[in-house]
């Protein structure tokens, strides 16, 4: 029922109120496992995709979403139900591998699977070095990458906010990349390095953002 609505109501509704533009759904494969790799501006980049993509798209997401009370709770997780979120424990979300694997199960029962190679929203809109885990999937998995540039979602929900804004978006899917001829090196570092520069390459021509020449690390607590 969830995903009928998200389907049928959601999409269009979302798509009437905020317009977004959307810029290459040709290049999206409508079967198959495949990676979308995004810039990260907002935490509202993990529901701008699925709504505006041709396909579902799974994402991570904390296990808490789907152990809310009440009507907020059934809602909650109705919802993230419909987009296909992966639920992970609090806390693994940051370990690399337990991640990677929850990704690589998708990915091998021939979904498509979103990534975010930053790691972490960009606060100064900037895009940073990505890390290797996309070219990990991408190469254990055998799978295309999909670059895609989100703009304008930093706008609709704020970091600090609670309530997202109507702003108008763009979202641009690139053209699939291939790595099919170095299928099976997940393990060498200095390729997982070149196909993660070069998915970072062509976000980063879909975006336009202005390069920062390393890592976005989340601050640590003091």
């Amino acid at each position: 029922m969830i995903k009928t609505v998200t389907k049928f109501v959601l999409k269009p509704l979302a798509r009437v109120v905020y317009r977004p533009r959307i810029v290459g759904l040709k290049n999206v494969p409508r079967k198959g496992g495949v990676i979308l790799a995004s810039n990260h501006l907002s935490f509202i980049d993990s529901v701008v995709i699925p709504l505006t993509a041709p396909r579902p798209i799974s994402f991570l997401a904390k296990v808490e979403y789907w152990q809310g009370k009440g009507l907020k709770g059934r809602v909650m997780r109705g919802f993230f139900d419909a987009i296909e979120a992966v639920p992970v424990q609090r806390g693994e979300i940051h370990l690399a591998q337990v991640a990677l694997d929850a990704a690589l199960e998708v990915l091998n029962n021939g979904q498509a699977f979103g990534i975010y190679p930053e790691g972490t929203r960009s606060l100064d809109k900037r895009l940073y070095r990505g890390k290797t885990g996309v070219a990990w999937l991408a190469l254990t998995a055998g799978v295309p990458v999909v670059p895609v540039a989100l703009e304008g979602t930093d706008e609709i929900q704020p970091v600090g906010t609670r309530r997202p804004r109507i702003r108008k978006v763009t979202v641009r899917f690139g053209e699939p990349l291939d790595f099919s001829h170095l299928h099976g090196q997940a393990r060498n570092a200095r390729v997982r390095r070149q196909v993660t520069d070069e998915v970072m390459a062509a976000i980063h021509e879909l975006s336009g953002q202005e390069l920062a020449p390393v890592y976005n690390e989340v601050p640590k607590a003091a």
